[in-house]
């Protein structure tokens, strides 16, 4: 899952990204309502949590942006006031959710992981291809019953994997879903974790490349 944060108190949203890294996401920080557009428009995201009283361009039209440029982005309104009015007025604007400071972290998670599901309805509860099996809420991977245990980026790239049926995935496709923009573009963080990843997964394998293309579940 990816998210963009975009919210202007730098120190709160270093700590929901921190916290949110810890749950497996690839988060990006947009300090600025510019920044916040611009970004959208380079990436695709599962959830926008957006803060409604950003400097530049204002929280709100940042939600009709985004809401015309990628309509399947799952949008988190967050701000200092919580009444009825600002709640239908968020909503009004194409915001899915809408969220008043201070909420708790645990709150927060819960609501980005049901905007994510809500972006993506066509996926099961359960990814499953041969004998391995994926839990995306839980985090668990098991193989012929065996759990298996992964590191985050590992577990991103199998279920991003695991989420097409069998189709082929780029490398620059999974460095986009399973590590944010301050990753290196021209890293090779894919290919190692393709091969930690088949070494975890054993015999016999089931991660084939495509040679120019990228990877698919074989």
């Amino acid at each position: 899952m990816r998210v963009l944060i975009a919210e202007d108190e730098l120190k709160l949203a270093d700590t929901i990204a921190r916290g949110l890294r810890r749950e497996g996401m690839a988060v990006d920080l947009a300090g600025d309502g510019t920044d916040a557009v611009v970004k959208a428009q380079i990436a695709r995201y599962d959830v926008l949590v957006l803060d409604r009283d950003l400097p530049g361009v204002h929280g709100d039209d940042v939600c009709r942006a985004v809401r015309e440029e990628q309509p399947e982005t799952g949008i988190l309104m967050l701000t200092a006031a919580g009444t009825l009015d600002d709640l239908v007025h968020g909503l009004s604007l194409g915001a899915d959710d809408y969220l008043a400071k201070p909420f708790r972290f645990a709150e927060l998670v819960a609501r980005i992981r049901a905007l994510a599901r809500r972006s993506t309805p066509s996926l099961p509860a359960l990814l499953r291809h041969s004998d391995i099996e994926l839990d995306p809420a839980r985090r668990i991977v098991t193989r012929d019953g065996r759990a298996i245990h992964l590191a985050r980026k590992e577990f991103a790239v199998l279920e991003a994997l695991m989420s097409v049926a069998g189709a082929t995935v780029s490398a620059e496709q999974l460095l986009e879903r399973g590590w944010d923009d301050e990753i290196d573009p021209f890293t090779n963080v894919v290919r190692r974790t393709i091969m930690t990843l088949r070494r975890k997964l054993g015999e016999p394998p089931v991660i084939e490349t495509v040679i120019g293309v990228g990877y698919r579940m074989g």
